[in-house]
Order: structure tokens, then C-alpha cells, then sequence
């Protein structure tokens, strides 16, 4: 008996259904295979490891110093001040995303035993425990610019974070530039909701509304006192093509051939600090520090720089300089 609409050539003992059957098997066999080599395939890290130099570690006396880097053109001082406070040891370049520009440069710039850029690009590569293991083998470590959002968002609470938290509690060398000066702070301004391709935010924005939804702070200067995170808030603010570098004692220099770098301290809370209302926060103590100017951020006091007050009174900065100029 035939099957309606079959050929005696697909009946299931007929040699091409057999044929046809295996082939299908084969298929699945192969499609499965596939399948498992992906999905292995997928757990593989994605963080990336570029090193110059001795592959062998090597533990160097390393000291602690911190430079603070407004971005713009990469200033040689500050990564020879990061070298030599990391002993010639092994020196660290991390990044979300980007390449390994930075090792060639320092490479010829530094006498150190290595140096290698770690590319942490999500928050598995972070929680990756031969990640952290990289950043604790590195005598001196430096945070390139970018997004400060990523850094937030892939680094923060993971294992990338405490060891580098344990690396600056050891006493060693670490720097920033632009966004990665961004997150060497207690306080951050996060860029959570300012990406890089957004209109850029303006003080008309966030003066008339210091919690703009854009405003994604850890955490906002003015805020910091209202929401109750801190009494005293200080801040330091670095222009492009300047570099606060810090001693271990707290006692920095400020160099490069930008603006040079702004000490700010609150005196007491801001007046009004409320959602769509316009920000009232007197009396902000001001130092300017150009280039050649010192401070000490322990007593919190300057040298050879500038010191005046700014006040926002209903969303507008006022200043006590003679010209009234903010900077």
C-alpha cells in the first residue's frame, strides 16, 4: 500500500529516505556542534591584555602619588611623575575601549619594567579574576579618558574596583586624565545620562535645576551637603592641558600649559536645593592655581594662585573678582 502524495523512493525503508534521514542527522549533529563551539566561543573573556617590555613582574618600592589630568594633549610630566613613583616597576594603562596607543608612548617616555594597556570593556571582563589580578601585579596605574559612564557602569562594585581601591591603599601611584580623572573622586559626576553624542549639557540646565534628569551625579557638589552625603564638600576641577600632581603628604603642584586647576570648598549647605527650582548655594570658597602654583589639599591652602567666592543666587553665578569672571 502507497502513502497518498509519497513516492516509493521516500517510503522509510527505501534507500534515499534512508539516505535523506542520515544526512538530516549529520546536520543536527553538525548544527549542535556548532552550537556548543559558539556558546564557548562566547565565554571567552573580552577584555584584552596588550603588554611591551619584560613579561616577567617584577615588585619595585613603589610610592604613592596621584596625577590628576584635565585631558587634552597627554602631558609627558605627569606620566614620568606616575613612572617614577611606580620605581621603574610595571605601569598599567586601563581603558573601556580604545587600543594600546598609550603603551608606545610611555614605553619611550619611562624606564619601567613593562607597561601594557588592560581594555575592560563590560562587567564580565571586570568580574573576571585574572582582570583584577593584572591591575594588583601593576606598580603604577593609570585611567585614560572616554566615557566615565562605562567606567560606572562596568567597573563599579566589581572586582576591578577594589583592586583598585587596595592598589591606592598599598601606597601606589595612580593618575587619571578627563574621564578618568572623573572617577578618581569620592564624588563623581557619573555621565550616566550624558552621552558623548548628546547635546552637551549647559549651566542654565543644571543651575535652574540641580536635579536635571540628564544630571546623573555620585555625587553632585551641591546635593552632596543637601542629601546629606557630606558637610564639607571640596572639589577639585582641572582644566585642559593642566595636571595637579600630588604627593603622598597631599601636597600637589600644578603644571602644563592649560588654565591650570580650581580648589573648591563649601562653607556651609546650599539655601535651595529642590527638583525644577533654581539653585541658591552662596559663598563657595574659590583658589586658582595656574601653572607653578602649589596646594595643598591636607590644609587645604595655595601658593602663588588666586582666591575669591562664587555664589549662585537663583540658577545665576555671581563672583567677588574685580571682573566678575567665574574662572
Amino acid at each position: 500500500m502507497k502513502l497518498t502524495g509519497t513516492r516509493e523512493s521516500d517510503r522509510p525503508n527505501s534507500s534515499r529516505w534512508q539516505s535523506a534521514r542520515l544526512l538530516a542527522m549529520i546536520r543536527v549533529h553538525v548544527f549542535l556542534a556548532f552550537l556548543l563551539v559558539t556558546s564557548a566561543l562566547g565565554q571567552n573573556p573580552t577584555y584584552k591584555y596588550i603588554r611591551i617590555g619584560n613579561t616577567d613582574d617584577v615588585t619595585t618600592k613603589a610610592t604613592a602619588g596621584y596625577a590628576l589630568m584635565g585631558g587634552g594633549s597627554d602631558l609627558d610630566e605627569a606620566f614620568k611623575f606616575l613612572c617614577d613613583k611606580g620605581g621603574g616597576g610595571d605601569f598599567l594603562a586601563l581603558r573601556a575601549a580604545g587600543d594600546d596607543d598609550y603603551n608606545d608612548y610611555i614605553n619611550k617616555l619611562c624606564k619601567t619594567n613593562s607597561v601594557a594597556t588592560l581594555i575592560i570593556p563590560d562587567r564580565e571582563s571586570a568580574s573576571d579574576s585574572k582582570v583584577a589580578d593584572i591591575i594588583r601585579h601593576a606598580e603604577a596605574v593609570f585611567i585614560a579618558g572616554g566615557d566615565q559612564a562605562r567606567y560606572i557602569n562596568w567597573w563599579m562594585s566589581t572586582p576591578v574596583q577594589k583592586a583598585l581601591n587596595a592598589h591606592i591603599a598599598a601606597g601606589k601611584p595612580i593618575g587619571g586624565t578627563s574621564a578618568g580623572l572623573a572617577v578618581l573622586g569620592q564624588y563623581v559626576y557619573s555621565a550616566q545620562g550624558d552621552a558623548p553624542d548628546d547635546e552637551d549639557l549647559s549651566s542654565s540646565q543644571t543651575l535652574t535645576n540641580p536635579y536635571f534628569e540628564r544630571v546623573t551625579v555620585r555625587r553632585d557638589f551641591a546635593r552632596i551637603v543637601k542629601d546629606g552625603w557630606s558637610p564639607a564638600p571640596r572639589e577639585i576641577a582641572v582644566d585642559e592641558k593642566s595636571a595637579v600632581l600630588v604627593e603622598g603628604n597631599g601636597k600637589g603642584r600644578v603644571i602644563g600649559s592649560g588654565n591650570g586647576a580650581y580648589f573648591i570648598s563649601a562653607r556651609g549647605g546650599p539655601e535651595v536645593c529642590r527638583d525644577r527650582t533654581p539653585l541658591t548655594f552662596r559663598d563657595l570658597s574659590v583658589y586658582r592655581g595656574p601653572t607653578g602654583s602649589e596646594f595643598d589639599l591636607k590644609d587645604w591652602k595655595g601658593k602663588r594662585g588666586t582666591a575669591y567666592s562664587l555664589s549662585v543666587v537663583d540658577g545665576k553665578i555671581q563672583s567677588t573678582q574685580k571682573s566678575g569672571a567665574v574662572y
